[in-house]
């Protein structure tokens, strides 16, 4: 490892659809676990990125998953709840989170999901 270097990456995550409250809580949580978070709204912004979280809309869902095809995208809702969870990956979610956020959740998410996605690109 080089000088310039870090021994973490930092990654990046979309926040696709999420209402205001909700996305900062979330964004500030991502921060604080290396990961930068970029709100997306508009249907031509398509930043890079590592991993997405979106309302648990079905709607929304199926949207999120097309358009950012190849990305794990996560469900986020206020509430934590078993059958919006099993609905959820049912739809096709890489998996399902709950606020409050605990840092804990979202560094095993992030690990989780971007790694599965970078040893898929590596091989």
């Amino acid at each position: 490892m080089t000088g310039s270097q870090t021994a973490t990456t930092t990654r990046k995550a979309l926040l696709f659809g999420l209402e205001g409250a909700l996305a900062s809580s979330l964004s500030e949580e991502l921060s604080r676990c290396n990961c930068s978070a970029t709100r997306v709204e508009s249907e031509n912004d398509r930043p890079r990125a590592d991993i997405v979280f979106c309302p648990p809309v079905p709607e929304m869902l199926k949207t999120a998953l097309v358009r950012f095809r190849g990305l794990p995208v996560v469900v986020v809702s206020r509430l934590p709840e078993v059958e919006g969870w099993l609905d959820a990956l049912e739809d096709g979610a890489a998996d399902y989170c709950a606020a409050p956020f605990e840092p804990v959740q979202l560094r095993w998410l992030l690990d989780t999901h971007t790694r599965v996605r970078n040893a898929y690109a590596a091989a």
